[in-house]
């Protein structure tokens, strides 16, 4: 089974729980406590980083259950968030009808990352390419960067020793029935992508805790790129 498939089974089943769970604010474990005080930082990160966002474009490319997209919105962006998991996308909305009531924005809508079309002002994609070897992150940012005009962010995972160890023991990953493949990239790897690709990178965070690790960066276009 290739990833896209393993990624989609899993968070339409064995997944979707426990992410629920993490993504909420229900009693979780302490790994789990660990992801979501991670995840969560990201975000208010990236809402850092973007500043005043009202009315910008913005896509949210593996929104999961919102995390992101709706502050986003509640800050004025319009924001097309996207997942590859049915019902992920079907419990974000259930959460936008008690959270943004009278509005369709943010609009979700279940797509795998590479059918993502439009144009947008900045595009936004955290804790995807986690599941994805390199090969595969490469055709994936390239489309992503079609699709975006001045920005581009991301989240990777860091290949580190301390990572590595946790995922061999299982702490952090404990069992193929419980997640998917997990892969880490070198920075050096991605940022060369980006480059290839024609953004210059304007900002970085290394993001841990306990059991997450994520390397954040912002991009912008670069000047050669602009001119071309």
């Amino acid at each position: 089974m290739n990833d896209k498939l393993i990624v989609r089974d899993y968070f339409n089943n064995t997944g979707f729980e426990r992410w629920r769970r993490i993504y909420g604010d229900e009693a979780v474990n302490r790994i789990q406590h660990s992801i979501r005080v991670g995840h969560q930082r990201t975000c208010e990160r990236v809402l850092e980083w973007l500043g005043d966002v009202h009315d910008q474009s913005i896509c949210d490319a593996g929104c999961g259950l919102g995390s992101l997209s709706f502050p986003l919105a509640e800050r004025g962006a319009r924001v097309f968030a996207t997942d590859i998991s049915e019902k992920m996308i079907l419990e974000a909305r259930r959460r936008q009808k008690s959270r943004l009531p009278d509005s369709d924005n943010p609009r979700f809508e279940v797509l795998e990352l590479e059918q993502i079309d439009g144009r947008y002002d900045t595009v936004v994609c955290l804790d995807v390419l986690i599941h994805y070897p390199l090969d595969q992150v490469e055709k994936m940012l390239a489309h992503l960067s079609n699709r975006a005009g001045e920005h581009l962010i991301l989240t990777y995972a860091p290949k580190t020793l301390l990572f590595a160890a946790l995922k061999k023991v299982g702490e952090f990953f404990p069992g193929a029935n419980k997640t998917t493949r997990a892969y880490q990239h070198r920075s050096e790897d991605i940022e060369a992508i980006l480059t290839r690709l024609g953004w210059k990178i304007l900002r970085r965070a290394a993001i841990d805790d306990k059991f997450y690790f994520a390397r954040l960066v912002m991009t912008a276009r670069s000047a050669s790129a602009v001119a071309a």
